[in-house]
């Protein structure tokens, strides 16, 4: 079984990677970070393009590499720490992926990188807790 947390880069979702990490070593679980690209596509001559596709990857990457650290430092004792890198909607890819793994639990932060600061949960977040099938903790 597993924890996971959805991080997007941002300050809120690098405070639920802090959190949850604390969380799984608490309760010996697996933390599995995810984060989800959202390519844009476009049709080229009939076939479908997605284009930076190969940057969108290694920045996707990079943040993930980044919540690892993250995670790592909040934890006060070592902690199994598994990445994944999803595509689709974020809402969608985040509880999709729960409900086909052993997942106990999912941590997001309460908005993450969207402009849409009026909001006290983002829209990620609301859909993430109306979606998924096991118990969902927005950190704020």
């Amino acid at each position: 079984m597993s924890y996971l947390v959805a991080t997007d880069g941002s300050t809120e979702s690098d405070e639920a990677v802090r959190y949850a990490a604390r969380q799984a070593v608490a309760f010996y679980e697996t933390l599995e970070i995810a984060h989800v690209l959202t390519p844009d596509s476009e049709l080229v001559d009939g076939t479908i393009v997605l284009p930076g596709e190969e940057a969108a990857v290694e920045a996707g990457q990079g943040v993930l590499e980044s919540a690892r650290s993250i995670a790592e430092e909040a934890a006060d004792e070592p902690i199994t720490v598994e990445t994944q890198l999803l595509t689709g909607r974020p809402a969608d890819a985040i509880t999709e992926y729960a409900a086909e793994e052993p997942v106990d639990a999912i941590y997001v932060g309460h908005r993450g990188l969207s402009e849409e600061r009026e909001q006290v949960v983002g829209s990620v977040a609301k859909s993430i807790v109306d979606k998924a099938d096991v118990p969902v903790t927005v950190i704020r």
